[in-house]
């Protein structure tokens, strides 16, 4: 049997939309064999540790988006096997207007989603953080 992720809308929900797609999916299943992959939270750090555009959301956005890219390709998976997200933001306001980044990455595989926002990261100066799962057949 073949993996088969379905990503499901359920009748009577509201669905948000960006660029004229969800943003997120409010339920994702997987079936058959696999390999489930959990992807710490990632930061906006460079390969020093250092954190990238400090103040600013679209410059930390894109540093972890490729940061989780990484992972994903060291575990064999890529963006349309994610089928979670959880992300910690420090500023929502400004992260909502960013939404054009997290959508390159995901396209049409949208996951389920969480965002949180939150006082305050791991690292100073860090205003993002995104942990995934993702299963692969």
């Amino acid at each position: 049997m073949a993996l088969q992720i379905e990503r499901k809308q359920p009748a009577g929900m509201n669905v948000r939309m960006q660029q004229g797609r969800p943003a997120y999916s409010h339920v994702v299943t997987v079936n058959g064999p696999g390999k489930t992959i959990y992807v710490a939270g990632q930061l906006a750090r460079d390969e020093a540790g250092n954190i990238v555009g400090p103040g600013d959301m679209r410059a930390q956005l894109e540093q972890t988006f490729k940061n989780l890219e990484l992972c994903l390709k060291a575990a064999g998976a890529g963006w349309g096997d994610v089928v979670k997200t959880n992300t910690f933001v420090t500023d929502y306001e400004a992260f909502s207007k960013c939404s054009d980044v997290r959508m390159r990455y995901f396209g049409v595989a949208s996951p389920t989603s969480t965002t949180i926002q939150i006082s305050r990261l791991a690292q100073e100066g860090a205003m993002v953080e995104i942990e995934m799962i993702a299963v692969v057949g």
